[in-house]
């Protein structure tokens, strides 16, 4: 039953985050940057202390209490992961959401979930599996295959995302993605999903804040809300930093005020994109509070992300007016991203 829950909020969680990025494209006449900060603002600021508040009303004494290193450390990856977040917009911005997800989220889903065990390694811990403990064990090769199987999906997409740019003419491309540049969305799709991984990490740097909740008698299904709190204020400094540099160097300071567009819209579409970008992880910490915040559990929420992406990209028409044989070769990359999942959920099984 607890993995049956675990699987159902990760769902959720896959859903959100899936999803969030629709609402950006109700978004009219900003620029990226403008409405991409007013989201975050929500997403990395004003939300998670009220879900935490609600939750963990206690959260505050909790991270005032908490030494600096586990703050510091946890900032850090936030810092690392914020730099992947915002890579991600623009994976997504020029790959659309099919392709950019899949990228994106493969190499996340891969590096999430051996950042960890790596780490551990060198930083022996009670209670979590090392990379050596892994390459040592039939279930930690198993899920090391697994590992490689998702690579091999994303070299599928992304197959998939250079037949897509051969066959489409300009006047197609801009209708389904308006500024599809593969090149330039792969590079950016690399990094953020190789620097997106870190916020599993940085969940990891912040544990004593989630055991701290449990150990004060809140319910541990919410025992992350406290460290996100901490870990998304690194997030919202990398992205500020940019976003404001690009707002200077493009001159759209004035979007935020702007009357000739439609301000209220846009704030309130920008704010759902944020509200639930974050409900992604709010609903992830409750699933990883069932099943472990191991290899499983950060693949098994990244895939649920890719499935839903793609289904929003097969309904935006991301991929009308390609062959069969792009089509098909998309599809097989995606399935062998899920088929990833289900391996290394095998090899957590036999552990």
């Amino acid at each position: 039953m607890q993995a049956v829950l675990g699987i159902i909020f990760h769902f959720i969680g896959g859903f959100a985050s899936g999803s969030f990025y629709i609402p950006y494209k109700k978004v009219q006449r900003w620029s990226w940057e403008s409405y991409w900060i007013v989201g975050g603002f929500f997403s990395w600021l004003i939300i998670p202390p009220i879900a935490a508040w609600l939750t963990l009303p206690g959260f505050a004494e909790i991270i005032s209490h908490t030494s600096a290193s586990t703050l510091r450390y946890t900032i850090l990856f936030g810092v690392l992961w914020g730099i992947g977040g915002l890579t991600y917009g623009l994976g997504v911005r020029y790959l659309g959401m099919s392709l950019g997800n899949s990228v994106v989220l493969g190499f996340c889903s891969a590096f999430g979930a051996l950042l960890p065990s790596i780490y551990y390694t060198f930083v022996p811990t009670p209670g979590k599996t090392s990379f050596t403990e892994m390459i040592t064990n039939p279930w930690g090769r198993v899920i090391l295959a697994g590992v490689a199987i998702c690579l091999l999906g994303i070299y599928i997409c992304g197959r998939a995302g250079v037949l897509k740019e051969k066959e489409m003419s300009a006047e197609a491309k801009q209708q389904s993605v308006s500024e599809f540049n593969l090149t330039r969305g792969l590079l950016v799709a690399i990094t953020s999903g190789i620097l997106s991984s870190c916020f599993n990490f940085g969940i990891e740097a912040g544990k004593p804040m989630a055991d701290e909740a449990v150990a004060l008698g809140y319910n541990p299904l919410y025992q992350n809300n406290v460290t996100y709190v901490v870990l998304l204020w690194g997030g919202l400094a990398t992205n500020l930093f940019w976003c404001m540099l690009l707002n200077f160097r493009h001159r759209s300071f004035g979007d935020y005020t702007n009357s000739d567009t439609p301000l209220l819209r846009n704030y309130l579409f920008s704010a759902l994109a944020g509200t639930t970008w974050f409900l992604q992880f709010f609903f992830y910490g409750m699933g990883e509070s069932k099943l472990g915040n191991g290899a499983s559990s950060w693949i098994l929420h990244m895939a649920f992300i890719i499935l839903i992406a793609n289904l929003w990209g097969i309904w935006l028409r991301e991929w009308h007016g390609v062959s069969k044989r792009t089509k098909t070769t998309i599809v097989a990359g995606i399935f062998t991203i899920v088929l990833s999942v289900l391996v290394v959920g095998l090899g957590n099984a036999i552990k």
